[in-house]
């Protein structure tokens, strides 16, 4: 395992062609011992967008405007994002603002950000940490789902067709097949008053009375959601291998997938992935992200991720830890992101 604190692009040889530019657009302010953000320009071109059927990105911030968050995306050369579509510890928001809708479709036309011919999957808004739709108390629960319906909503707003959250939990006061079927009812009843967008199940660590840690609930979810292609997972690396599914090398990954795929189905719900590196061992059932490499999971994993085809065209976000000389820039993502597509080079 490498050293804490060591940089993820330590990870890449320095004489390597494909690799000398990483964080070429972020400049040091010696002074303070901090990057400064590249000045967003529409005309900016990201090496990611080269033709490339792996799209990376990461969770990025909106303030300023829910915008900024494919504006940054341009700045670390990503071609996916995540994001919140409001507060993600409050019940209760402003209403999305015209003029907020107006300027996300005016920078996603204006950017190179999207890949042209595709329909907008590399967006994966994330769930506020407050929905619990498996909540055995119904007054709680339908705050859950009310505060659910309204992300649903914003996501079609912004023409939005991916949404990821996690399941929720029983709250130790009911069993897990009965919180399952609390879930499966309020992801039927959003998908009645909503259109288009698809809905995510995020599998979980294992942690306390959460749903999701094993594929076996996951599965029994989506065989209750009336909308089958309106449901989908995103797979955790973090939360998979602290729930105690090894995928630290190409034939631990064989078996997880297998597995996957028997109980639930690659094809189609396999819909995008969590990019993450855990700081506790195999089946340790902590939700404690590392650095791409510098935990126990390990390099390996993530080759693995970037060379296998299963995983084209699906967004790949990261969501491991800034560092505080980052200043707010997301040096560290820009870094990882450049790492992570070194590894389509086999010869990596």
């Amino acid at each position: 395992m490498k050293r804490k604190g060591s940089s993820s692009s330590s990870l890449l040889s320095p004489s390597s062609k494909k690799n000398k530019d990483i964080g070429s657009f972020f400049k040091q302010d010696p002074a303070a011992n901090k990057f400064i953000m590249p000045k967003f320009d529409k005309t900016m071109t990201r090496k990611a967008a080269r033709a490339t059927n792996k799209w990376v990105g990461a969770h990025l911030g909106i303030s300023g405007g829910i915008h900024k968050s494919i504006t940054s995306s341009c700045c670390i050369e990503a071609n996916a994002v995540a994001l919140f579509v409001r507060s993600q510890r409050r019940w209760t928001s402003p209403a999305l603002a015209p003029e907020a809708i107006s300027e996300f479709g005016k920078v996603l036309n204006e950017t190179s950000f999207m890949i042209p011919d595709e329909d907008k999957p590399q967006i994966l808004p994330h769930g506020s940490y407050l929905i619990n739709l498996g909540n055995p108390d119904p007054k709680k629960r339908k705050a859950s789902y009310l505060g659910f319906l309204d992300e649903l909503k914003r996501c079609e707003a912004l023409n939005i067709k991916l949404y990821n959250f996690h399941p929720g939990s029983t709250c130790g006061e009911c069993s897990k097949s009965e919180s399952i079927e609390f879930i499966a009812e309020s992801i039927n009843m959003a998908h009645k008053e909503t259109s288009f967008v698809k809905i995510l199940l995020e599998n979980m660590a294992g942690q306390g009375n959460v749903i999701g840690s094993a594929f076996e609930e996951l599965a029994a979810i989506i065989e209750r959601v009336v909308q089958k292609d309106r449901i989908g997972v995103c797979l955790d690396t973090c939360h998979a291998f602290s729930a105690g599914y090894d995928i630290r090398t190409p034939e631990g990954w064989e078996i997880v997938l297998e597995k996957f795929d028997r109980l639930i189905g690659i094809n189609p719900f396999l819909s995008a992935l969590h990019l993450n590196d855990s700081k506790g061992p195999l089946g340790c059932k902590k939700d404690r992200h590392e650095n791409i490499g510098m935990g126990h999971i390990g390099i390996e994993c993530f080759k693995f991720i970037m060379r296998d085809p299963r995983f084209d065209k699906i967004p790949l976000i990261l969501e491991t830890p800034l560092k505080d000389e980052d200043n707010g820039t997301y040096k560290t993502y820009a870094d990882e992101i450049q790492l992570l597509y070194s590894f389509t080079d086999s010869n990596t």
